[in-house]
């Protein structure tokens, strides 16, 4: 039995990575999404499930039982991928920051880097006031953005921008099965 594939979907606040991750896994049942955690609070706009809302103290206690695969502080509020459990049979997706995207691939250099990248600096923009950010956090996650995208560029096995989201889930999946595929034939 071929290992999992260790997929990551990373990218700027705002490009659409919770909408595309929960349309791969919808789509591919051979998909596991690992729910991050997060000390920030909940937008009114966004489900219960978008993230598990934990408290600083709960976050900062599973941090030191060792319970994160990667973790990381962003504008004042922890986020993190909790250590899954392990299903064989099924791929890992992870949607996290560039940050975390760093810290898997130096644990697990065979994990997918998936970058993905708002059509416009305006498009993204855009996105972040609809979904109800505060200025000073879309201001805050306009500059994160200029720098995180030169270094998930580099990280990056494959850059997809996000312009029509079919297509851009449709890339996705194409992108996931030829690197099954390759594994299983390579």
């Amino acid at each position: 039995m071929e290992s999992p594939v260790i997929i990551v979907v990373s990218g700027p606040g705002g490009v659409g990575k919770g909408t595309i991750v929960d349309a791969l896994v919808e789509r591919d049942p051979a998909l596991f999404l690992s729910r991050s955690w997060t000390t920030r609070e909940q937008r009114p706009s966004e489900s219960d499930d978008a993230y598990v809302f934990t408290t600083t103290a709960q976050f900062e206690q599973r941090i030191s039982d060792g319970g994160f695969l990667e973790w990381t502080e962003f504008l004042g509020n922890y986020y993190g991928s909790p250590t899954p459990d392990v299903d064989e049979s099924r791929d890992l997706v992870l949607e996290i920051e560039v940050d975390g995207a760093q810290q898997v691939k130096r644990i697990h250099p065979d994990a997918v880097l998936i970058f993905v990248l708002p059509p416009s600096r305006a498009e993204q923009e855009r996105r972040l006031r609809g979904r109800g950010d505060l200025e000073h956090k879309v201001l805050a996650r306009l500059k994160k953005a200029e720098e995180e995208e030169p270094v998930g560029r580099r990280l990056a096995d494959f850059t997809v921008v996000n312009d029509d989201l079919e297509e851009t889930i449709d890339e996705m999946l194409g992108i996931i099965d030829a690197v099954r595929s390759s594994r299983q034939h390579g």
